[in-house]
């Protein structure tokens, strides 16, 4: 009796040194997340507070700003291509970055560090070096019509269009759709496949039910990444579009740089905000628990 007395006392008594420590643990892991949280607030969220604010009190308090907004055709237009071509760009990337990431995922270590590499080699360039690329290939007397009309086809114009945009920006954003496609697929496990065959499924059938569920997260992911990051262009859309073609971060800096129109400016940027937060929200309810970042389940 007199030992089972004694290790309950040393129990507790380790159960009571133990707390302050798990106390201190927490506060230190507190403390840890204060820097960043710090900064995150400093160029984040007084910022986003300050354009709020703009977007309703200049040039003097009240909601005229978001009737511009939404009582001028040109805005709605402007809207409609930003989200028009941010949509086509997703589809054309995921189309090109699907058998892209699947090839890594069966293709020896060498060639896969290859692949790797070219996926990673744009991002190590300037975003405008590429874009001015792309104005020379672009061009009515460039490359590619140079091309087409030794092929036998007539010039078409590709530069100031919006199909000459959409091409600049899918070139940027494939990295980001390639890169959480390869995530999710190299956590397939690549015997479900051929099981199912032995079963009598078709090829078709095998990738319709096994694969594409499976890498359901990638595309998820992949897609509101680059779907998020067309919505924000700049650059791009102006050197390789038009006036005619204007998107919404064209339009944004026109009102504020060129017009000083801080308010409309703001309640263009908090419009946008407000639409991309509700299309992430529509597209992780879709998910149906489907996480937006491969490898973590909800």
């Amino acid at each position: 009796m007199s030992t089972v007395t004694d290790l309950d006392s040393v129990q507790s008594e380790s159960k009571v040194s133990l707390r302050p420590v798990r106390k201190v643990r927490n506060w230190t892991a507190a403390l840890l997340v204060v820097p960043g949280l710090a900064l995150i607030i400093a160029f984040f969220g007084l910022p986003l507070v300050d354009v709020l604010i703009r977007s309703v009190s200049d040039p003097h308090w009240g909601t005229q700003n978001y009737e511009w907004l939404a009582l001028k055709d040109s805005n709605v237009i402007v809207a409609g291509r930003t989200f028009g071509t941010a949509f086509i760009v997703t589809v054309i990337c995921l189309v090109l970055s699907y058998p892209y990431a699947y090839l890594m995922t069966i293709c020896s270590e060498r060639t896969r560090q290859l692949l790797t590499v070219f996926v990673m080699m744009p991002l190590w360039t300037s975003i405008l070096v590429r874009t001015l690329a792309w104005m020379v290939l672009l061009q009515d007397s460039g490359p590619i019509n140079d091309f087409l009309e030794l092929m036998g086809f007539e010039r078409i114009p590709l530069i100031r269009t919006t199909p000459g945009v959409a091409l600049g920006m899918t070139q940027v954003l494939m990295p980001f759709m390639v890169l959480p496609l390869y995530s999710a697929m190299a956590k397939i496990d690549t015997r479900l496949m051929p099981a199912a065959r032995s079963l009598g499924a078709t090829p078709f059938t095998v990738f319709r039910t096994v694969y594409l569920p499976l890498s359901k997260p990638g595309i998820v992911a992949g897609s509101i990444t680059v779907f998020i990051l067309g919505l924000g262009f700049y650059i791009i859309p102006s050197l390789l579009g038009s006036p005619r073609e204007t998107m919404m971060a064209t339009l944004i800096e026109q009102q504020v740089g060129g017009f000083l129109e801080w308010g409309h400016g703001s309640a263009l940027g908090v419009a946008l905000l407000i639409v991309t937060i509700a299309i992430l929200a529509i597209a992780t309810r879709l998910a149906k628990g489907t996480s937006v970042v491969p490898g973590v389940q909800r």
